[in-house]
């Protein structure tokens, strides 16, 4: 039989002031269901990841509690399961680097062609659950800090925040990057040597042929044309381009790369991925 006066574990996590996690959604009108949920649970999924990575032996799990709902605002609290296992201080510094790493991660994503090299698809949908409702509400603000309390003071180490236009930027680069991870992931020739025959520095589009000719003799020892698969790829070729003094036909390229094909025969080269930057004679 239960004794009535059994505490929650939230009242107890918070009455021993341990360190927690807590999320803040801003709107002005009303989010659905799906984005409210997952604003709580990608933060819950990265947290599991990133003790995986850093912290193997502590766990992983953790709890998400609704503490407020007010007009316009909802305040969760997250709260790390490792905190039973290890002391204060501990845990204290665990939860305030969770939000460093993790923010630093998301913050990428909020300037135009921000990438992460490292990162999978589940990831990205984490980061996309992540700002969805705040992407949707035009006045919309995100908020991932680590509190603590220090002599019963309520106390901020670290925090990311973020408002509705860097949301929907985020949201234009995660679809962007998960689409190039499918086309890298399906490239015909992982590494191949290209060099450049006809090259622009202007920007050029993804997806779409560029008016650029390049040879790739592996494939054929005729040119063809350029076309960028990625907004990765685009800006590190572009960037060999524009910053620096060296001739671009005397640099190879090794990259990704699918065979567009007419016939049967190349008829584009789409670039994925460039590995390397080479001189060449």
């Amino acid at each position: 039989m239960l004794e009535h006066d059994a505490i929650s574990p939230y009242a107890q996590f918070m009455d021993e002031r341990q360190a927690h996690i807590e999320v803040v959604i801003d709107t002005k009108e009303p989010i659905e269901l799906g984005d409210f949920v997952s604003a709580f649970t990608s933060v819950a999924s990265q947290y599991k990841r990133f003790m995986r990575q850093k912290h193997p032996d502590l766990g992983d799990d953790s709890l998400v509690f609704v503490r407020e709902v007010r007009p316009g605002s909802i305040i969760a609290d997250l709260l790390p399961s490792a905190a039973s296992l290890i002391g204060i201080m501990d845990q204290v510094l665990i939860v305030e680097q969770f939000v460093k790493f993790y923010g630093e991660r998301l913050r990428i994503y909020f300037t135009q062609g921000g990438r992460i090299d490292d990162v999978s698809k589940s990831e990205l949908n984490d980061f996309m659950g992540q700002i969805s409702a705040i992407s949707r509400s035009k006045y919309g603000r995100g908020q991932i800090s680590s509190v603590t309390y220090e002599d019963g003071k309520r106390n901020v180490r670290a925090s990311i925040q973020f408002n509705n236009t860097q949301a929907n930027l985020a949201t234009r680069q995660i679809e962007e990057h998960k689409r190039e991870l499918d086309s890298i992931q399906s490239a015909d020739y992982e590494r191949v040597l290209m060099t450049f025959k006809r090259s622009d520095i202007g920007s050029a589009n993804i997806g779409v042929r560029s008016g650029e000719r390049v040879i790739i003799e592996e494939i054929s020892d005729r040119d063809f044309a350029l076309i960028y698969g990625s907004s990765l790829a685009e800006q590190r070729i572009k960037d060999q381009m524009r910053n620096t003094e060296e001739n671009i036909y005397y640099k190879g390229f090794v990259v990704g790369v699918n065979v567009q094909t007419r016939g049967g025969k190349p008829a584009a080269y789409a670039i994925t991925q460039v590995h390397q930057i080479i001189d060449i004679d």
